[in-house]
């Protein structure tokens, strides 16, 4: 709900503001701004700063869980791409043993 103090002092302003004739009608003119102020703010989908700042801390906590999401997530992606060229090394390796293997596996071709 708006402050009250806050409404007085808005309708204050617009009571300040009209032509002197209006002002004449004295109580019943500033009850109708003061309705109608009320009425239209109302209509807006306003929050007070309390609730204002309790939801930023909460937007602040999340864009900082967020980059520490990202953060981790990114880390893993690199450990995952540094993986698979250490396994390609490995098996390049292997490779080269299991070759290296064959060719000395072949005597029985000298004998023949």
């Amino acid at each position: 709900m708006l402050d009250p103090k806050k409404l007085e002092q808005v309708a204050r302003q617009i009571q300040n503001v009209l032509p002197q004739g209006i002002k004449d009608f004295g109580d019943d003119i500033d009850k109708k701004i003061r309705t109608v102020l009320q009425s239209q703010l109302n209509k807006l989908d306003l929050v007070n700063r309390e609730e204002f700042d309790v939801q930023t801390q909460v937007l602040l906590r999340t864009r900082e869980k967020l980059n520490r999401l990202e953060q981790r997530l990114n880390e893993l992606e690199a450990g995952l791409q540094a993986k698979p060229q250490a396994e390609i090394a490995q098996v390049e390796e292997v490779e080269e043993v299991e070759e290296v293997e064959i060719v000395v596996e072949t005597p029985a071709e000298n004998k023949a």
